[in-house]
């Protein structure tokens, strides 16, 4: 982003003269890198599946030419990005890593140049085979964060998965919480399916949901309270149910809270959920949810089959709690 009259907009090749003038100074830790630069650019808030697909067939067909992968993302939807390329990106065995900035780096005091410096040096000189966010100090597993701030330069956290590193004075990498490298990168190509969002709030009238209840929603993500719990005093959630599961739409129940898991059927409230054959998101991000639902979906496997692997952990996205 350069600042304008407007406010901030997306300058074409200002990054590549911003790189040129880190790259050209004498950092003995910095790799080698180059810029591929998208046209045209875009705001995160529009990317879509035809950007995820760009960026992984770019890295798929770059996939032996480099050590490492740095994405520069804007920050709204790069937990979504990331998740989604967790799965795309089958049988990674190098780092892919997402970075950006809550102050654009045409600003004197900015967290951009920090972010992409180290972003670089992690992607370069650390084997972390894995697609990973990094922000403000913290290297994430990619399908476990989520955005928790629009102001704070510590944007992004994992609530339920430790850092993958820790970056202070010095870059502290846990091997421990790093996934094993896959076998050879495969790239799963996403199609083009319909998959919704419900969050669940007091008072909620679930008929404003009829007109999306098609043969074509092929799964929704449902953000209930806590442990999975859902209200339905006047039978509505339980009529959309019944829906859901006629038409074969997946149904994945996930926690609002920002820590925890969603199990169904440890409560009353939630028993309706577990008899019409929805499954627990354990304590997967919304982000990362609606990723694996595109993967299971664009696998082509049949409604049971996608069930079963929603509940399983894929690429680290969730914990089965048994």
């Amino acid at each position: 982003m350069t600042r304008t009259d407007s406010g901030y907009s997306l300058g074409k090749f200002y990054m590549s003269s911003a790189l040129e003038e880190i790259s050209g100074r004498e950092y003995p830790d910095l790799p080698i890198f180059d810029l591929i630069e998208y046209d045209p650019l875009l705001d995160s808030s529009n990317i879509s599946l035809d950007e995820w697909l760009k960026i992984a067939r770019d890295i798929e067909s770059r996939y032996d030419d480099y050590d490492g992968f740095v994405i520069l993302h804007g920050t709204d939807t790069m937990a979504y990005t990331a998740s989604a390329l967790s799965f795309m990106l089958e049988g990674l065995a190098k780092p892919v890593i997402l970075t950006g900035s809550q102050i654009p780096l045409c600003e004197t005091r900015n967290d951009a140049r920090g972010n992409l410096i180290t972003a670089l040096m992690l992607a370069g000189n650390h084997f972390v085979p894995e697609v990973c966010l990094y922000f403000g100090g913290l290297l994430l597993r990619g399908n476990r964060a989520t955005k928790i701030s629009a102001d704070d330069l510590l944007a992004f956290d994992s609530p339920n998965y430790p850092p993958l590193a820790e970056v202070g004075v010095r870059i502290a990498i846990k091997e421990k919480m790093i996934q094993k490298p896959g076998s050879g990168l495969k790239l799963v190509e996403f199609g083009e399916h319909q998959i919704a969002v419900l969050k669940i709030f007091p008072g909620i009238q679930y008929e404003i949901f009829d007109n999306i209840m098609t043969e074509n929603l092929k799964g929704i993500v449902i953000e209930a309270f806590g442990a999975g719990n859902i209200p339905d005093r006047q039978g509505g959630m339980k009529r959309l149910l019944s829906i859901a599961k006629r038409n074969g739409t997946v149904i994945v129940v996930c926690t609002q809270c920002l820590k925890g898991t969603a199990i169904i059927g440890e409560y009353e409230v939630s028993e309706e959920l577990a008899r019409s054959g929805a499954v627990s998101g354990y304590d997967m991000t919304v982000e990362a949810a609606v990723a694996k639902l595109y993967y299971l979906l664009s696998m082509g496997y049949n409604i049971d089959k996608i069930k079963e692997l929603m509940a399983e952990n894929l690429r680290g996205e969730l914990t089965r709690v048994v």
